[in-house]
């Protein structure tokens, strides 16, 4: 009888504690201890370090390729949160399982066709998806609990540009420390741009010129890099929690993927700023030079050419004699075009678009 194996861990703490190995061996010698199954190797399949929050993982995609052209007869799987955390994936996958005539054996509770053995199963799995659910929410609470003592940092991965935290404890706010060379450069990314003489665009030119390297070790600035360093509340001596708020994206990323498969943070802070959690740090740069860069970038922001919008007495009313196509204004060259249809009469005598 064909076997297929299927083992996964959850962390990448775990793949390197070598519990998924743990999983794999468990799962051959279960193999082995019934008459006539055979395990391919080609048949194992795994996924180090993936969530069983989520069906969207290379091994059991895998694994479901295989299932659908009934190239086994047989799964076998340490236990049902293995497959998947949530009780409505675990009943999917199952499902395709049963309509392909494969059975599946759990080790930790041999098959049966019992109705009552396969209630529990079920009852098992709704089990483990409301605890799954309520040690999630109270990992939640207990991180927003420390924040707001001041005993975590709201840095997961990227720490700002001038500062440094502990590889042991890189979440211990009373372990930041400040980066010499880089905090030096910041005081003088707020100083110029406050002074008014500079942009943006001549500062990333300069740091460029000089051979400074980005917050990511690039060689090129971009003033996107630039806004983010002089937005950042962190070089007044807070590191924020809470501060943006997520959303499903309405529009796809990309035509291999749905609409809302990621999530998606605004471009601009979309909480309150009395339900933000601040966290001290050291300061970097004087309040007056924070005060004054945010003044400056919200004028320039205003009165870019981008957002300039002009509203003209007969917008929308004015028609071309000719063509009877609407007519618009078009600005360039420092000064406004007059009124024109959006299409011209070639010499052919069609129309081309402007």
């Amino acid at each position: 009888m064909r076997v297929a194996a299927y083992a996964r861990v959850s962390t990448d703490r775990q793949h390197l504690a070598q519990t998924i190995q743990q999983q794999v061996e468990l799962l051959r010698a279960y193999v082995r201890r019934q008459p006539e199954w055979v395990l391919d190797e080609a048949h194992s399949f795994r996924d180090d370090g993936s969530s069983g929050a989520r069906l969207q993982r290379p091994g059991l995609d895998a694994l479901r390729d295989r299932v659908a052209r009934a190239a086994f007869d047989v799964g076998v799987i340490t236990a049902p949160d293995r497959l998947a955390r949530h009780f409505v994936h675990q009943m999917v996958v199952l499902d395709e399982w049963e309509r392909a005539g494969i059975a599946v054996v759990f080790i930790d509770r041999p098959p049966s066709r019992d109705p009552h053995e396969q209630l529990v199963t079920q009852i098992r799995g709704a089990v483990a998806e409301y605890e799954r659910t309520l040690i999630a929410d109270r990992m939640r609470r207990g991180r927003l609990a420390k924040l707001r003592a001041g005993q975590l940092l709201p840095w997961t991965s990227h720490v700002p540009y001038g500062y440094r935290v502990d590889p042991e404890r890189p979440r211990d706010p009373a372990l930041v420390t400040i980066d010499p060379y880089a905090a030096s450069i910041v005081q003088e990314l707020f100083a110029t741009y406050a002074d008014g003489g500079a942009t943006l665009h001549s500062l990333a030119e300069a740091l460029t010129r000089r051979g400074v390297p980005t917050p990511t070790g690039l060689r090129l600035w971009s003033p996107a890099t630039l806004h983010g360093i002089l937005t950042n509340p962190a070089y007044l001596g807070q590191a924020v929690a809470q501060r943006y708020q997520t959303r499903t994206p309405q529009q796809r990323h990309s035509p291999l993927l749905p609409s809302g498969r990621t999530r998606e943070r605004h471009s601009s802070p979309s909480r309150p700023r009395e339900e933000w959690i601040i966290v001290p740090i050291p300061a970097l740069v004087p309040d007056a030079h924070f005060v004054a860069a945010q003044q400056r970038l919200v004028h320039n922001r205003i009165v870019a050419r981008r957002n300039l919008k002009h509203k003209y007495l007969l917008q929308g009313l004015v028609s071309c004699g000719h063509c009877r196509l609407c007519c618009f204004v078009r600005a360039g060259g420092g000064r406004w075009r007059p009124a024109r249809a959006s299409t011209t009469t070639t010499s052919a005598g069609g129309s081309r678009r402007r």
